[in-house]
């Protein structure tokens, strides 16, 4: 174990941490836990709700491409993004980075990553753990954890029961796949042939060329500040995360009994990617669907009444949207249908 290079890897950190301060969150780094003050950040009677992902088999594609810019970005948003869904402002994060033989660049672009997605999110990093474990771990290999608290005032969390026939849905534009798929994805590229080096099949003649691991590693979108000033806005309904399970299992987590969410997938422009890899795996529409985000990273349930004014904030937030669907009332647990996807 080289504890130098874990001391300069502090060290270079030791900024990027301060970088995310915010209220209630102003101790330095290097304690032996971090601390939050909730009545500093504003909050009366809070709930608190936590959150814990990582990033999963797309660290393969960073390792293989030697990026690693981005996946801390995805670490914070798999976590922040399932904090506000339920209403939360997402206050603090810790990260977990172990790998075999720490490599100060890599850990540090890494960290970098989870800095800017805490700055993006509005949520300080307070602290985190480098585990090196030769042994546990392949050269060059690493794997990375994320945890994240929120919170909400009693009596403003989102619920299902806020949700009713006659809602609709609103889709948030995804900047690509997140950070779900990615098995299956590298199974089609090594059973395809195709090299991640390579400029992206799919890129179009008007848009920058980019190489295949470039098209895939685009980190997740951070939804939070759009979220949260259409929640504080009184505009939000539900929303749902749209990750493992895709557009047909997380709708539903969402939805009170005796409700089906109706889409329509011909509603937004189906990203090129996702047009690739149905072809490229033969793979049903309805299995995308299930897979993947396919151009869809947040859902927004929200009254018809406030249709245009949700859309117009969510605009000035800096998202795409697209009515994509309705609420209806149905018998029995809360599900999706979904027609007109076209690959």
């Amino acid at each position: 174990m080289d504890i130098d290079a874990g001391e300069r890897l502090v060290d270079a950190i030791k900024p990027l941490a301060a970088s995310t301060r915010r209220p209630g969150a102003n101790a330095a780094l290097g304690g032996f836990s971090g601390l939050f003050d909730l009545r500093a950040a504003g909050y009366h009677d809070p709930l608190l709700l936590a959150a814990t992902d990582g990033v999963g088999t797309k660290l393969k594609v960073a390792i293989a491409a030697d990026c690693h810019d981005y996946v801390g970005i995805d670490l914070v948003a798999m976590c922040v993004n399932d904090l506000v869904v339920q209403g939360a402002e997402p206050l603090l994060f810790l990260d977990y980075y172990a790998t075999g033989q720490l490599s100060v660049a890599a850990g540090t672009a890494i960290i970098s990553g989870i800095a800017e997605g805490c700055r993006q999110a509005g949520c300080a990093l307070i602290g985190g753990e480098t585990a090196e474990m030769p042994g546990m771990y392949t050269d060059g290999d690493y794997d990375l954890a994320g945890f994240s608290v929120g919170a909400v005032e009693r009596g403003e969390i989102l619920e299902p029961n806020a949700i009713g026939p006659g809602d609709v849905l609103l889709g948030l534009a995804s900047t690509g796949m997140h950070a779900n798929g990615f098995s299956l994805v590298r199974r089609l590229i090594d059973d395809q042939g195709q090299d991640y080096g390579a400029p992206a099949p799919f890129a179009s003649d008007a848009s920058p060329k980019v190489t295949l691991a470039e098209a895939l590693l685009r980190p997740t979108k951070i939804y939070v500040p759009s979220c949260l000033a259409a929640i504080r806005a009184g505009l939000i309904k539900g929303l749902s995360h749209i990750t493992g399970g895709g557009l047909i299992e997380n709708p539903p987590r969402i939805m009170p009994e005796n409700t089906v969410a109706r889409i329509d997938g011909a509603a937004w422009p189906m990203p090129p990617l996702f047009k690739w890899l149905a072809q490229l795996g033969d793979i049903e529409p309805l299995e995308m669907a299930r897979t993947f985000n396919c151009g869809i990273g947040m859902l927004a349930v929200v009254a018809a009444d406030d249709v245009a004014a949700a859309t117009t904030l969510f605009q000035q937030q800096g998202e795409t949207v697209w009515p994509i669907g309705v609420i209806e009332a149905a018998i029995g647990p809360p599900r999706v249908e979904i027609d007109g996807l076209d690959f």
